[in-house]
C-alpha cells in the first residue's frame, strides 16, 4: 500500500492482492481503519461506490535520521535497555529526539 501513495488503492483490489474473499478485505480494511493504520475514503469507481484505502504510516528515509546522535557516538556498542548507558537514558538522544529540550553542556 505504500507504493499507491497519494493515490491510494481501492479496496477490490486490495482483496485481489491478498487473494481473500470480498467480506475478509472489508472486514481487514475496516480493522485497519479503526487501529488508525488506514484512512478509508468512499469513492464512486465505474458506476459503483467502494472504498479507496491510504495508508496512514509514512516511508522511513535516511533524511530520518539525519543527525541522529547514535551514529557517530563512541558508546553505541554498550548503549542497551538496561545498560548503564541506555536509549532512555540517553540526553544526547532525547535532546535530538525533541529540540525544545535544552541540551547539556558536553561533560568532561
Amino acid at each position: 500500500m505504500f507504493d499507491t501513495g497519494e493515490e491510494g488503492l481501492l479496496q477490490s483490489e486490495l482483496w485481489k492482492l491478498l487473494d481473500v474473499s470480498s467480506r475478509e478485505g472489508s472486514r481487514m480494511a475496516k480493522k485497519f481503519e479503526e487501529k488508525g493504520r488506514v484512512l478509508r475514503e468512499k469513492v464512486l469507481n465505474n458506476g459503483r461506490w467502494t472504498y479507496k484505502i491510504f495508508s496512514k504510516k509514512e516511508l522511513v528515509t535516511l533524511d530520518s535520521i539525519e543527525g541522529c546522535p547514535c551514529l557517530i557516538c563512541d558508546e553505541v556498542e554498550k548503549c542497551f535497555g538496561d545498560g548503564s548507558i541506555s536509549p532512555t537514558t540517553c540526553l544526547k538522544l532525547t535532546a535530538w529526539l525533541d529540540p525544545r529540550i535544552e541540551q547539556l553542556p558536553p561533560s568532561e
